[in-house]
């Protein structure tokens, strides 16, 4: 009966005094909502993350051709490296252990026409085994196989932005596209990538739905090379049978690609792995950075909470001291206010957890953030603006329950 009382007593004082409760309580809504959309937002990231390192492949060994300028690279060629090559390749998979694939592609950049619509977009010689390595999919018609390789046929499949530019809602499949001079049957279409490369070193070169893959021994033989001094081939990944031994695998790779270029730094090696790994411990570093932000929030709105409490005492101390008069004890004086000061964080994080879903969603609707909502940041949003209403509202409630009764009867 003395919380029921106690909790209509304190909805009576909200609904009196409305603006100045919802003022209130803006601070612990904006604090609650602060948290969630904090921790969706670092959650997003964190998928995407996840998503990027997988596509890449988390067996995978990536070596890359590094990019030299002009100057660095007549250097190292007169130091006798040859560059990355199909050799270098098939040494080391025939060597390291463990290997289960290896697949080179070469690159460069081209100009893609269809009519009177024309695209920029970066053609990719492959070999078949690529698809299953890097987790490739085709949405229409088919990927670079085995029969394109070795007949050195002119055909191409086609990332997806590249191909909605060109061809918009029409089926390419069967087309003939023109990259540079060179004309290609279009054979497929890929699905789009959701991969974003910002932090992956030299990976960070371009957008893969722009990508055009056509056979690795066509574009040895059609694409003529923008340097004679160019690497034989971009990139070769490696495909491992298992995660365990990847860093110890990449050291014998780094080691034999050493001795075939005379000791030149021209290649860099990639472990998508670490990268992931290191990549989640910077995001919970992240998240918790990003959740203490938000927090300070809340504890403003403790604060808020304490100072309206204290003026609340102030301008009630007289009806204190009647129902202290009346027989009220201490103990009923600082229930009282404890629990309009917990009603107050209640309400203010019921709303704030409403405002940071909606807002999360909404945040989730635009292509530049990802958001995931998690149930255990609704919890512990809620729980701590509880904790806070009654942590700042203990302390006017104390000074409201120490009040002398004549004393307070008094106070005009």
């Amino acid at each position: 009966m003395q919380l029921k009382e106690n909790i209509n007593i304190a909805f009576l004082s909200l609904i009196d005094q409305k603006f100045r409760s919802v003022l209130t309580m803006l601070g612990i809504i904006f604090g609650t909502a602060s948290v969630i959309i904090m921790v969706s937002i670092g959650e997003g990231a964190k998928k995407m993350a996840i998503a990027k390192y997988q596509d890449l492949g988390i067996r995978n060994i990536i070596v890359r051709d590094r990019e030299l300028s002009d100057k660095e690279l007549e250097e190292v060629r007169m130091k006798f490296s040859p560059g990355l090559s199909v050799r270098d390749a098939d040494v080391v998979s025939d060597i390291v252990p463990g290997v289960v694939d290896v697949a080179c592609q070469a690159e460069s950049d081209v100009e893609a026409k269809y009519g009177d619509k024309s695209a920029k977009g970066t053609i990719i010689g492959v070999t078949p085994s690529i698809s299953g390595i890097l987790n490739y999919s085709v949405n229409n018609g088919s990927f670079i196989g085995n029969d394109h390789l070795d007949k050195m046929m002119k055909v191409c499949t086609l990332g997806a932005s590249i191909a909605r530019s060109l061809f918009g809602y029409e089926d390419p499949i069967g087309k003939n596209v023109k990259l540079d001079d060179q004309w290609f049957e279009v054979i497929g279409v890929m699905n789009s990538k959701a991969l974003f490369t910002e932090t992956v070193g030299e990976l960070a070169a371009r957008d893969l739905n722009n990508d055009i893959y056509i056979p690795l021994s066509t574009y040895n033989k059609r694409i003529p090379p923008g340097n004679v001094l160019e690497s034989e081939i971009n990139q070769f990944t490696v495909k491992l049978g298992s995660s365990e031994n990847l860093i110890e695998s990449a050291a014998v790779i780094r080691s034999i690609l050493n001795r075939h270029h005379y000791n030149n730094d021209d290649f860099s090696i990639i472990v998508p792995y670490e990268l992931l790994k290191q990549e989640e411990k910077e995001r919970q570093r992240y998240n918790f950075l990003l959740a203490s932000i938000a927090a300070i929030s809340l504890i403003v709105g403790g604060i808020g909470i304490m100072n309206i409490m204290l003026a609340s005492v102030v301008e009630r101390t007289r009806e204190i001291g009647i129902r202290r008069a009346l027989g009220g004890k201490k103990n009923d004086i600082l229930s009282q206010f404890v629990t309009e000061a917990v009603m107050m964080s209640l309400a203010g994080g019921l709303i704030g957890v409403f405002l940071g879903i909606l807002l999360s969603l909404i945040l989730s609707l635009s292509n530049e953030v990802s958001t995931s909502i998690k149930f255990y940041s609704l919890f512990i949003a809620f729980a701590f603006s509880i904790i806070v209403g009654i942590t700042f509202g203990y302390l006017p409630a104390k000074k409201a329950a120490n009040l002398e009764p004549i004393e307070s009867i008094r106070h005009e």
